[in-house]
């Protein structure tokens, strides 16, 4: 479904509670949808864009009760939503684990970006806008990245985005991920940690790697089911950094199978003989608790094709 184009006369709105405390220029870049990003900051710049009648910059934060001011906007037709395959998006929302008025989790597919960008058309949170085209507010809580399978939280109000921030400022979300990795695993559970920095490659590939200028990044390893050559493990996330399972899994020797990019090019192969056609990283499962509100848990099992894998495994006596 389209979006209606920007309206041309003045709007004057008043900002509520679920409105308050995102930026006015976030807020004006989902109001004229459509609108090129240049022009909405070219307003504001200019203070065509009023708030209590006063000028303000693009960083000011809505607060409840502010009256906005939005000129006359006229930019013909807004861009179409991206096209998407009906027959996936009906399959996206079968997946759904979880939702209530202020929540929606659902099982991320592998190879399903979460967002669109990077040569993607659309990932999950621009289906979900497709296949809930009233919905007044869809907002990622948190990322996966592209390959990675589980539980992926996505906001249907603004209240709730800013309490699971919150709790992921601190440790009030428990995250665990299952993980084949390459290698017999020796001992149990092990901490990692080991900080880390995002670096661009020339070919303007992102790369995260461990180093000491990077940010604090800690990662608990809990062997589960010991093969041959490899082995399944719990991960508990202390940090959420990008990449973080896969770079320390492959800085303690451990890579996760399936990984092309930090991975063992050896196991890789023999895996994808066994039919591991993916990245073996499933975050299954994630408990927190809101305000006010009772303990939340979510979980959901391995796909098919990954419990296959293991099965064409010879577990270690």
């Amino acid at each position: 479904m389209n979006q209606p184009a920007p309206s041309p006369r003045v709007q004057e709105l008043e900002i509520d509670a679920e409105q308050a405390g995102q930026r006015i220029d976030n807020f004006l870049l989902r109001r004229l949808k459509g609108v090129p990003k240049s022009r909405i900051y070219r307003i504001l710049r200019k203070g065509e864009v009023r708030v209590n009648r006063g000028r303000i910059g693009p960083d000011y934060r809505l607060q409840s009760g502010d009256r906005v001011r939005i000129p006359p906007i006229r930019v013909g037709e807004a861009k179409p939503a991206p096209r998407t395959d009906g027959d996936r998006l009906a399959w996206l929302e079968q997946r759904v684990l979880f939702e209530d008025k202020g929540l929606l989790i659902l099982d991320k597919p592998s190879g399903m970006a979460v967002h669109g960008g990077s040569g993607v058309s659309f990932g999950v949170i621009e289906a979900l806008r497709a296949l809930r085209p009233s919905a007044p507010f869809l907002e990622l809580v948190h990322r996966l990245d592209r390959d990675t399978s589980g539980c992926l939280m996505v906001a249907k109000k603004r209240s709730i985005l800013r309490a699971l921030h919150e709790l992921m400022r601190g440790d009030g979300i428990e995250k665990r991920y299952l993980a084949l990795l390459a290698g017999a695993w020796k001992g149990g559970e092990r901490r990692v940690s080991a900080p880390l920095r995002k670096n661009v490659v020339s070919s303007g590939e992102r790369i995260v790697r461990v180093d000491p200028e990077g940010k604090p990044a800690r990662s608990l390893f809990r062997p589960l089911r010991r093969f041959a050559d490899a082995t399944l493990v719990e991960v508990v996330l202390d940090t959420g950094r990008t990449h973080q399972i896969r770079v320390h899994a492959a800085h303690i020797g451990h890579p996760v199978a399936g990984d092309e990019k930090y991975g063992d090019e050896t196991c890789n192969r023999r895996l994808r003989e066994l039919g591991l056609k993916r990245l073996f990283l499933h975050a299954h499962a994630l408990a927190f608790q809101l305000p006010e509100r009772e303990r939340l848990e979510a979980s959901t099992p391995l796909d098919p094709e990954l419990q296959a894998v293991l099965e064409r495994l010879h577990e270690k006596k």
